[in-house]
């Protein structure tokens, strides 16, 4: 019987027939340049993200500092429970899910919407005028966009000088509890809507001109067109990313809401990383806080992989 030719390749994996650790040691070498780039990367992300995972046991200990992660009491699930049974175990839950909502009802297809509408632009000069105008929030610190919202909403701000010339009372935005989601979604919105647009601009400029070219001749319009070959080539763009803010739902960012939130506000304002915060940085109840932590981080993967299932069975696009 004739012997096979070590070239060819394994027909499961397309490696080469001869044993994968060659194949992996020619590769290592051939693009060991490439592969030097991923050092600092993994590094980072080992040091930062990996190494530090041991501290989770605190969420199951009476953690104190004196005693350190190994000698602190073991108490098991107890945390949990607390969280679970504390008065603001629900509102938490509530507030945290409704703002992520939100964020994907409102802030994730404005940066769609914006790059169909500079795709649509025929004069360059302007298209890059709009551009760099609408990437530039994203280039300012949280701290000098929360001191904006600030002071554009103060009683005596820009907002309420407006609402005065129009004959309506001033309002305290930040301190009343119904209009914090407002301000929190609408000042993302702006800060991201430019930034998160280039992702589907590069998405659309690797789309088959040919793909036009046939649509026209059928006599589609520029919306047609949008509609049935625009949209359609970015959909694999659009799809990873909203699985990923799927994912991300619970982990609804702290930062802006620390400084732009107060105890007035506390009841549509309080979200899960902000109660971590205070009971764990304020408070130093170091277990309980970690708890908190690791079950939104649970919950975030569980909606991360559910997202991606449903994805992978009803379109061909998925994660992984």
């Amino acid at each position: 019987m004739p012997k096979l030719n070590k070239n060819l390749l394994n027909a499961s994996t397309g490696i080469p027939a001869e044993s994968k650790w060659k194949f992996i040691q020619r590769d290592l070498i051939r693009n060991r340049y490439i592969y030097l780039m991923l050092v600092p990367v993994i590094t980072y992300y080992m040091i930062f993200h990996y190494a530090p995972m041991y501290g989770l046991l605190i969420a199951f200990k009476d953690y104190g500092i004196a005693d350190g992660v190994w000698q602190s009491p073991w108490v098991g699930f107890t945390h949990f429970q607390n969280f679970f049974e504390s008065p603001y175990f629900w509102r938490l839950m509530h507030n945290t899910l409704l703002i992520s909502f939100y964020e994907l009802l409102f802030a994730f297809p404005a940066p769609i919407i914006l790059a169909l509408l500079l795709n649509e632009l025929r004069l360059i000069i302007f298209k890059r005028v709009v551009q760099t105008i609408s990437y530039l929030p994203h280039f300012i610190s949280i701290v000098v966009v929360a001191g904006m919202i600030v002071d554009f909403t103060a009683r005596d701000g820009l907002i309420n000088n407006i609402l005065v010339m129009f004959g309506i009372e001033p309002i305290a935005f930040l301190q009343e509890a119904g209009w914090f989601r407002s301000m929190y979604i609408s000042s993302g919105v702006w800060q991201g809507i430019g930034w998160g647009s280039i992702i589907y601009l590069a998405a659309m400029s690797n789309i088959d001109p040919a793909l036009y070219d046939a649509a026209r001749i059928d006599g589609a319009g520029r919306w047609k067109q949008t509609l049935n070959v625009t949209i359609p080539g970015i959909m694999p763009t659009i799809v990873i990313l909203l699985i990923l803010n799927i994912g991300a739902m619970l982990s609804v960012g702290s930062e802006k809401i620390i400084l732009l939130y107060n105890p007035l506000t506390y009841e549509t304002a309080d979200v899960i990383s902000t109660y971590v915060y205070r009971k764990g940085i304020l408070g130093a109840d170091f277990g309980y806080s970690a708890a908190v932590g690791l079950f939104n981080s649970i919950v975030s993967f569980i909606l991360l992989t559910l997202a991606n299932t449903i994805s992978k069975r009803v379109s061909e696009h998925r994660l992984w």
